[in-house]
C-alpha cells in the first residue's frame, strides 16, 4: 500500500504486477478505483444537453451531440492551451456525471462552479471499481445481466441487491471491460462477489500503470500536464469536428486560438510511442538526444517501463514534430550512455474495446 492524492492505494496483490498485469490481458482484473472524482452537472432545466451545452465553455469536446446513455473523453483546457485535467463525460439523460482524476479534483470542483454559473455541481461521494480484460463481460453479466449488451462507451444502471450501479463500458487498459459506480457502503460486497467468480482477480497500481503505457494512454502529471496542449499530446481525436475551425461550435473553450491553430497546422513537438532497444526500460525524465553524441536533450521520457505483454521495455515521450515519424531514431541517455530509441507509433497493444 502506498499514499496517492491523499488515499491509500494497493501497488500489488499477492500475485504480483507481472502477473497482475497479464491476468488481465488473458481474463479479467478488478481495479478499486474509488480515488477518482465522481461529480454531477445538472442544468435548472433538468436537461442533460442544457448542462452540456454549458460544459463546452470549459471542455474543447462536442458535448451538445452526445446522446443520452453515451459516454465521451474530455479534456479542461486553460488559456494558454495546456490541459488542467482530462475525465470522463457521461450523459445520464436528466444530468452530466464527471470522472475526473483524484489529485485534480478538488481543484476541478472549483473549476467547475467558476466556470458555469447557473448550473447545480454536486461531488458524490459513491465508490468506482473497474472489470478489465476479455473475461470483463462474462463476469459481469453473472452479476448485472443487461451488461452485457452494452458498447464500448455506452453507459447504463442496473439493480444489485437493492442498490443502484452506474456502469460505463470503459477503462483504462486497452482492453474490454467496464467501471461500475456504487453506493460505497456496497462496494466491499460488490468486489467479493466479483472475486468468487472464475477468472476474476485483483489488480493494482503497479499493472494499472504498465497496462495503460501499453495501450497508449496518457496518465496526468506525467504526459499531460498544464504546459502540454491537446495536439502536442496527440489528444486531438477528444476535439470533434464541430468544434474545430470552421465547425458549428468552433471555439469558445479556454486556450482555443493556440489549440486550433495547432490542430490544423500542427506543433512544434509531439508525443510518440519509444521502444527502446536491448532489455533496459527508460524510465520517466530520461533525456533524450538527436543524435549519438553531442548536442542538447531534444525531448524527455515521461512514461516507462517493461512492458509484459510486448515483452520488451516500451515508453513514451515527447521529440520535436520534425523526429515524430514512425520508424525513425532518437537516443536516450542511461547513466551517461546514450543508447538508440526507435520512435513507434501508439498503442504497443492494439485495443480490444467491444464496438
Amino acid at each position: 500500500m502506498v499514499p496517492f492524492a491523499g488515499w491509500e492505494m494497493p501497488v500489488q496483490f499477492p500475485m504480483g504486477v507481472l502477473k497482475e498485469h497479464l491476468h488481465t490481458r488473458e481474463a479479467a482484473g478488478l481495479f478499486d478505483v474509488g480515488h477518482m472524482g465522481q461529480v454531477i452537472v445538472r442544468a435548472p432545466s433538468g436537461r442533460a444537453r442544457d448542462a452540456a451545452e454549458a460544459l463546452e465553455a470549459l471542455v474543447p469536446a462536442d458535448l451538445a451531440g452526445l446522446p443520452e446513455g453515451r459516454q465521451r473523453y474530455g479534456l479542461f483546457t486553460n488559456p494558454a492551451g495546456g490541459i488542467e485535467d482530462d475525465l470522463m463525460i457521461a450523459n445520464r439523460g436528466d444530468h452530466l456525471l464527471l470522472v475526473v482524476n483524484a489529485a485534480r479534483a478538488e481543484a476541478d470542483l472549483a473549476h467547475l462552479r467558476a466556470g458555469l454559473p447557473g448550473m447545480a455541481v454536486e461531488p458524490l461521494d459513491r465508490a468506482l471499481v473497474a472489470l478489465q480484460g476479455p473475461g470483463a463481460e462474462a463476469a459481469l453479466a453473472a452479476l448485472l445481466p443487461g451488461a452485457a449488451a452494452m458498447r464500448f462507451m455506452d453507459v447504463a444502471t442496473a439493480p444489485w441487491r437493492g442498490a443502484e450501479l452506474w456502469l460505463s463500458r470503459s477503462g483504462y487498459t486497452g482492453e474490454d471491460g467496464f467501471e461500475i459506480s456504487l453506493p460505497r457502503e456496497m462496494a466491499e460486497a460488490f468486489a467479493r462477489a466479483l472475486l468468487a467468480l472464475p477468472g476474476v482477480a485483483p489488480v493494482g497500481l503497479g499493472a494499472r500503470d504498465s497496462l495503460r503505457l501499453e495501450a497508449g494512454l496518457c496518465l496526468y502529471g506525467h504526459d499531460i500536464d498544464t504546459g502540454t496542449t491537446p495536439a502536442e499530446a496527440d489528444l486531438g481525436w477528444a476535439i470533434q469536428k464541430a468544434r474545430r475551425e470552421g465547425g458549428a461550435r468552433a471555439g469558445g473553450f479556454p486556450g482555443a486560438a493556440r489549440i486550433l491553430a495547432e490542430l490544423a497546422r500542427g506543433p512544434a513537438r509531439l508525443r510518440v510511442g519509444l521502444a527502446p532497444e536491448g532489455r533496459a526500460p527508460m524510465r520517466e525524465g530520461t533525456p533524450l538526444f538527436e543524435a549519438a553524441e553531442g548536442g542538447a536533450a531534444v525531448g524527455h521520457v515521461t512514461s516507462g517501463g517493461f512492458g509484459p505483454s510486448v515483452g520488451a521495455p516500451v515508453a513514451m515521450g515527447y521529440v520535436p514534430a520534425r523526429l515524430a515519424a514512425p520508424g525513425g531514431r532518437v537516443y536516450g541517455e542511461l547513466r551517461g550512455r546514450r543508447l538508440p530509441v526507435e520512435v513507434v507509433r501508439l498503442p504497443f497493444r492494439p485495443a480490444r474495446y467491444k464496438r
